[in-house]
């Protein structure tokens, strides 16, 4: 007896409830742009995006439980497909499309406009879901017992668990609404500074400097990730302002250094340490990250090549000829054809500038690494999986590729970008489809309505993704303090080495050695890297995050059933918190694209002095981590 035959899914094959209904696409469709948008402004401040799929699922059970006065499980795990897909579409997409904004800026290209975004991002999500559709009977019904899908599981368990009632719905709205609150106190009014900084101007001959962030979703990405992430994030940002600015400001304070185009002491001066950050410290911070993203990539070799493997294998042992409900896909006729009119399109069409060329090499690289993904998310979780570096590794055999065959300058670059931006979405929703599909596996979903959800998810974020881009380019700037698209600017660099164009490259290879270093010390690269690039602001809040969850998690609790419950609201709180933010991030770039952002702003009239300032935004800090108390701690007992 196998395995398939052995597992019996919540909902039974036989059993018909709702679940593909007009509701629950409207409602996945809505999370799918209200995540997607949330993780894009996320990804492009703090290099690092989260899950949506549990935020979904709770956000779900509460809205048809409050609405509809029913209870269908399969029904919420269809909102949670679509609305997951969102954030990894948002996530393929900002960590390579943001590199064309940039080269817009220095002349070199115009902006890629919102149909070329929307169709090169719908090309490589419903790629991604294509891919997948033939590997699900080989990697989540045979290995079913072999490859846990972490997140999939756990989404399941949420969905499992919806008996609770809309108590933990309720937790993700209140994470919502008053970091929606915050955010609009910090940057909307600007009643209270964003940040706790020490003086820039540093003791003495020391030019360093220490400080916070008081954001609530940069404080949660520390609570989610943990402390250990977060300290290795942090120790980054130590090292870069309190080590590295210092140390360029002491020894070059009379040098001209490119790609400075003034005096250091002047630079400092005139812009403080973030003018060093911005000239220099970026750089070494993008030659680490691309040193982890390889490594990353060549630590996971073996298994990459053995995952593929094992995939093809058990991809050649056929479908299965089953006609139950929960084991219908998209037939193999359906995909096959629209997989081919993707890549002619991928080919033929102007907004997608690859050419014939860049097709095939989508169609070689999205295969492999949609199977890699799929499979290897199985394993370690969407969280290590190394999507990034499968990018650096497309990049750079694109570029040297386009090259090669003497597609050079602006149109090379570009090709090459469209190509990792392919690739990447690709890969991220082939591992969120595979996640979803394994949730759906578990509570007895029909696997072709959860494809259609994917598709519907894909197709919705894809339009929507391509405003967002604009409206935080237009509002803050890509590259800025306030969006340092980090990956992007990864994978400019990238591009433009093997092009030919002008780096430097001193800093990139001190990033470089740097990295090596501390993969030697056996601290995770790609983190500690982040850091390095990223303000220490930034990296200091998501610490002071991650000590929160340190405390919850060795704090003593009457029983584990108590601890898992405390664990679950917290992280279900913080991905509201996370939600709003970014959601009111979008709506504060609207208002400054029109004009009424600075005259709702407040900051320019309360004046106040550095001191007060540091005073009033610890006091709003406070008061933000005390409610993290009270509605992690809080609730049902029983829940």
């Amino acid at each position: 007896m196998d395995n398939k035959e052995q597992f019996k899914p919540f909902i039974p094959a036989e059993k018909i409830v709702p679940e593909m209904t007009a509701f629950s696409i409207i409602m996945g469709a809505i999370l799918a742009v209200i995540f997607g948008a949330a993780n894009a402004y996320l990804g492009l401040r703090v290099g690092m995006t989260v899950s949506a799929s549990i935020p979904a699922a709770v956000i779900s059970m509460g809205v048809i439980r409050v609405i509809l006065h029913r209870d269908s499980i399969l029904e919420n795990n269809f909102v949670q497909t679509v609305g997951s897909a969102g954030e990894s579409l948002a996530a393929g997409a900002i960590f390579t499309l943001p590199a064309m904004f940039l080269w817009a800026k220095d002349g070199l290209m115009e902006k890629p406009n919102l149909v070329e975004i929307m169709i090169i991002c719908l090309i490589g999500g419903l790629l991604g879901v294509f891919f997948m559709v033939p590997l699900r009977n080989a990697l989540i019904v045979k290995e079913h017992g072999t490859l846990p899908y972490p997140e999939g599981q756990a989404c399941a368990e949420v969905l499992l668990a919806g008996e609770e009632g809309g108590d933990s719905a309720s937790v993700v709205f209140a994470g919502l609404g008053i970091s929606a609150a915050f955010k609009f106190v910090i940057d909307g009014l600007g009643l209270v500074p964003s940040e706790i900084n020490t003086p820039s101007t540093g003791l003495g001959s020391f030019k360093g400097q220490i400080g916070t962030q008081i954001y609530p979703a940069v404080f949660s990405v520390g609570y989610i990730c943990g402390p250990k992430i977060s300290s290795y994030m942090f120790c980054g940002g130590v090292i870069s302002w309190m080590m590295l600015i210092p140390l360029i400001v002491m020894f070059g304070s009379d040098a001209v250094l490119y790609p400075g185009t003034a005096p250091i002491g002047e630079m400092f001066a005139q812009g403080g340490v973030s003018a060093i950050w911005g000239s220099y410290i970026r750089y070494i911070g993008a030659g680490a990250l691309a040193t982890g993203g390889i490594i990353s990539l060549i630590k996971s070799l073996p298994m990459i090549v053995t995952t593929f493997r094992d995939s093809m294998k058990a991809l050649a042992g056929g479908q299965g000829g089953s006609e139950l409900r929960t084991d219908k896909n998209i037939s193999m006729k359906v995909v096959v054809i629209c997989l081919a009119v993707l890549i002619v399109l991928t080919g033929v069409l102007p907004q997608v500038p690859v050419g014939i060329g860049g097709a095939v090499l989508i169609a070689i690289f999205g295969f492999f690494f949609a199977a890699v993904s799929s499979r290897m998310v199985g394993i370690v979780g969407s969280s290590n999986n190394p999507v990034s570096g499968m990018a650096i590794a497309t990049l750079l055999f694109s570029t040297i590729i386009l090259k090669a065959t003497g597609a050079e300058g602006a149109a090379g670059m570009k090709a090459a970008i469209a190509i990792g931006t392919v690739i990447c979405i690709v890969a991220a929703i082939a591992g969120d489809t595979s996640q979803d599909l394994k949730t759906g596996y578990l509570v007895g979903a029909t696997p072709i309505k959860q494809q259609y959800g994917e598709i519907i998810g894909t197709i919705v974020s894809a339009i929507a993704i391509g405003g967002v881009l604009y409206l935080l380019d237009a509002a803050w700037g890509f590259g800025s303090e306030q969006l340092g698209a980090p990956q992007a600017t990864l994978m400019k660099m990238i591009v433009e080495g093997v092009m030919g164009g002008k780096l430097p490259w001193s800093l990139v290879i001190v990033g470089v050695v740097l990295a090596c270093v501390v993969e030697i010390l056996g601290i995770p690269v790609l983190p500690f890297a982040i850091g390095v690039y990223l303000p220490v602001q930034l990296n200091a809040c998501i610490m002071i995050g991650g000590l929160v969850r340190l405390y919850f998690d060795r704090k003593k609790y009457a029983s584990e059933q108590e601890q898992t419950r405390v664990t679950n609201r917290g992280v279900l709180y913080c991905s509201g918190m996370i939600a709003g933010e970014g959601l009111v991030g979008i709506v504060l770039a609207i208002l400054a694209v029109i004009g009424v952002s600075d005259k709702i702003n407040m900051a320019g009239v309360l004046n106040l002095s550095a001191g007060a300032g540091n005073i009033a935004s610890a006091v709003v800090f406070a008061v933000m981590i005390l409610l993290v108390f009270k509605f992690t701690l809080g609730g049902r007992k029983n829940a």
